[in-house]
């Protein structure tokens, strides 16, 4: 497993399914879980400092509201920890983000846009890919793909 997808709660699987799409479409492997920085913060300490053994060498955390987890999981790691700020009812997901974003000097967390996953799976790949030929091509190909598309459209 190269890529850990951690969310807060099941809830936060509509945001962070795009994140999983776009990891198994670059061909990347990821387990995904579901724990609490509040609810579960003995597990979510186990498991993170079981990550590299496991190979993992990205962590991607979804939150909303207080949005602690990729900051927690961040504290717990060395490994590069990529925040999605989730969609909050109270406040948009404006609360979120700044939970993320705010990280202590010395702590960082790489932050993608509210509800972003596709992105944060995308940073992952382009991390990944420094070390990884084959794989930067398909990132090139991707990008090339997208250009493509875009001037294609046709109004």
């Amino acid at each position: 497993m190269k890529v850990a997808v951690i969310m807060g709660s099941a809830s936060d699987w509509d945001v962070m399914a795009p994140c999983c799409e776009t990891l198994e479409a670059f061909g990347i492997s990821y387990e995904k879980r579901v724990l609490s920085a509040h609810r579960n913060p003995g597990p979510l300490a186990e498991y993170v400092s079981s990550l590299k053994d496991k190979g993992c060498e990205i962590v991607i955390a979804g939150a909303g509201g207080a949005a602690h987890l990729p900051g927690v999981i961040a504290a717990l790691t060395t490994l590069p920890v990529i925040g999605i700020p989730v969609k909050s009812k109270a406040l948009g997901g404006l609360d979120s983000l700044l939970s993320i974003v705010q990280m202590p000097s010395g702590i960082p967390v790489a932050t993608m846009a509210i509800d972003g996953s596709k992105n944060a799976a995308l940073y992952a790949v382009s991390i990944l890919a420094l070390a990884d030929s084959a794989l930067a091509e398909k990132l090139q190909e991707f990008r090339e793909q997208q250009s493509q598309k875009v001037l294609n459209t046709v109004i």
